[in-house]
């Protein structure tokens, strides 16, 4: 072969391969275009499965369906890179960077535009991380903004206070309700003022705890007996198990109060601004019934105190 010969082969070659460069920088970029319409907005949808890793959706479908009031602690969930104001992600994708053969980062511009097309000219251009990874040759959003560690950090907790909320329930409905007259079903009331764990081993929880009792007549749940057990539990791990240990309650009658600001101490304003509420304990009451019918599958739309009118759930 000449030299122009090998020269021109060697110009060709790289013609070659920077169009194919290119090629596979354009289709990384429609890929991650592609993806960014499955970013979770207020919802997660059920066909974003099929375009975001396992791990990745399996994370966020658990956030989603935590109780709507633990999960919106992390407005993120819900509003990726939208507001709470009616407006639309319009994204583009401004850079892909291979990190290797199975992993890419995209970065995303995002504005924000109203549902008639027209942008909000006030804001401003916000840059977003899109993670991509390659699973049996077909490219998946892997995280998006380092939100998958945000997931594993927040379950992890919510897992860790939903065990000590299930012991502190459980307690109350065995100890405690069993000493009521009863009815069909016992459901405890937590309104927890303060937790205080001393290492992984013990913890001490204080809380304005409630018990009631319900028949359950057709679709109401009818107030058979129950009442207030405020104070403060020790509870310790027992092999793989939490355990109340000790439970300090407030006294009835004419000892209440002093025997409240002993427990509570510097927490005791907190615990009577709640205590003290009837708006906040109904509140709290109903939103743990309603927990509670889901998880039972309980064909009950009301509950009903003696007395009193029915309240709907």
């Amino acid at each position: 072969m000449t030299h122009k010969s090998f020269l021109l082969a060697a110009l060709l070659m790289c013609g070659i391969s920077f169009s194919s460069c290119n090629k596979a920088d354009e289709d990384l970029n429609s890929i991650a275009y592609e993806l960014c319409q499955y970013v979770p907005d207020h919802v997660l949808l059920e066909r974003s499965k099929n375009y975001m890793t396992e791990d990745f959706y399996a994370l966020l479908d658990t956030m989603f369906n935590l109780p709507e009031h633990e999960a919106m602690d992390h407005e993120w969930l819900h509003y990726f890179v939208t507001g709470n104001g009616g407006t639309i992600a319009d994204y583009e994708v401004d850079t892909v960077e291979v990190k290797d053969k199975t992993h890419a980062v995209a970065l995303i511009n995002v504005r924000q535009k109203w549902e008639d097309g027209s942008f909000c000219d006030v804001e401003d251009v916000e840059k977003h991380r899109l993670y991509m990874e390659k699973v049996d040759g077909k490219w998946l959003m892997s995280d998006f903004d380092e939100h998958k560690q945000d997931c594993v950090n927040y379950i992890a907790i919510w897992r860790k206070e939903e065990a000590l909320r299930q012991t502190i329930a459980d307690y109350l409905v065995k100890e405690i309700g069993s000493q009521y007259s009863q009815g069909d079903l016992c459901v405890p009331v937590l309104m927890i003022i303060a937790t205080e764990e001393d290492g992984a081993e013990q913890a001490k929880v204080w809380g304005d705890f409630w018990v009631f009792n319900y028949n359950i007549v057709g679709d109401t749940l009818k107030t058979v007996s129950g009442g207030n057990h405020s104070g403060c539990m020790d509870i310790v791990r027992d092999a793989d198990k939490l355990k109340v240990t000790h439970f300090e309650q407030t006294e009835d009658g004419a000892g209440n109060e002093s025997s409240a600001k002993r427990i509570f101490a510097d927490r005791y304003d907190i615990y009577q601004n709640m205590h003290s509420n009837q708006d906040v304990r109904e509140a709290v009451r109903q939103e743990q019934l309603q927990q509670c019918i889901k998880k039972h599958d309980l064909k009950v739309k009301y509950y009903q105190d003696y007395g009193w009118d029915a309240v709907e759930l």
